[in-house]
């Protein structure tokens, strides 16, 4: 399968707000295909919660790379996944797991600047972690693997006190690593948005929340890439859930029809 690495770095420097659509298996990528969405992303939310597994790297790898390989051989949409923290401790280690996955067809990846231990988030240092992405981005380059780096950022995602100062220091760290977008999820406000876009040298990527403003108005923000996080995931269960309980109490399945 193709790498289509060009393609989708061109899509983050268009006039257009680019809408990736975030999915969980192969059925849900072809809804969005349908809808003539040019990029899927796994959710690694929705995906865990699919197989039964927590958020956090607590899927194995392997199981990750099945739905992986499905959702790719299901779709002519471009494919870049939620890699979350590398599924590695080392460079070494996350650099051959991205690798894989260019090899499958994947055009992208998301890596995170928190991890998960014993169920609980935290965010690591900047500098350090910067160091290992420049070692990861180094190696790829080496290796001749043509990859987007979304370099997921969760000052805000954690609802850190001072998430705008944490968010505006990290930003010259990380953009000189080698990566090709930075992502803030859970960021709302207008005016943080717009302070993160004009410093930011890179394109910038923001995800869907219940007081996000309009696409429209991202886009006037300097936001060049919007995704959807594992809320669609979760409405449409929730949607599953009321239509089951609506069979139960009329004792019929007339409602699904």
């Amino acid at each position: 399968m193709k790498n289509r690495f060009e393609e989708f770095l061109s899509l983050h420097h268009s006039n257009d707000l680019l809408h990736v659509g975030n999915v969980w298996n192969a059925q849900s990528a072809g809804v969005y295909e349908k809808l003539g969405f040019k990029v899927v992303a796994t959710s690694s939310a929705a995906v865990a919660e699919s197989l039964g597994y927590s958020d956090g790297e607590d899927m194995s790898f392997a199981d990750y790379l099945f739905v992986i390989q499905r959702i790719i051989a299901s779709t002519k949409a471009i494919v870049t996944v939620d890699l979350e923290a590398g599924y590695g401790r080392t460079a070494a280690e996350i650099s051959s797991n991205i690798k894989r996955l260019y090899d499958l067809g994947v055009s992208g990846i998301n890596i995170e600047d928190s991890v998960v231990t014993d169920s609980k988030r935290s965010i690591t240092d900047a500098e350090a972690f910067a160091q290992k992405l420049s070692q990861i981005t180094e190696q790829l380059n080496r290796d001749g693997v043509k990859m987007f780096i979304n370099l997921r950022s969760d000052s805000f995602l954690l609802g850190l006190p001072n998430a705008l100062e944490d968010a505006l220091s990290r930003i010259p760290i990380y953009q000189e690593t080698g990566v090709h977008g930075l992502f803030f999820p859970c960021v709302t406000q207008v005016s943080d948005i717009t302070e993160i876009t004009t410093l930011s040298k890179l394109p910038v990527n923001v995800m869907c929340m219940p007081a996000l403003p309009s696409f429209d108005e991202l886009q006037k923000a300097g936001v060049k890439r919007v995704s959807d996080g594992n809320f669609v995931n979760a409405y449409l269960y929730k949607a599953l859930g009321d239509a089951m309980s609506r069979i139960n109490a009329e004792n019929s399945f007339a409602s699904l029809f």
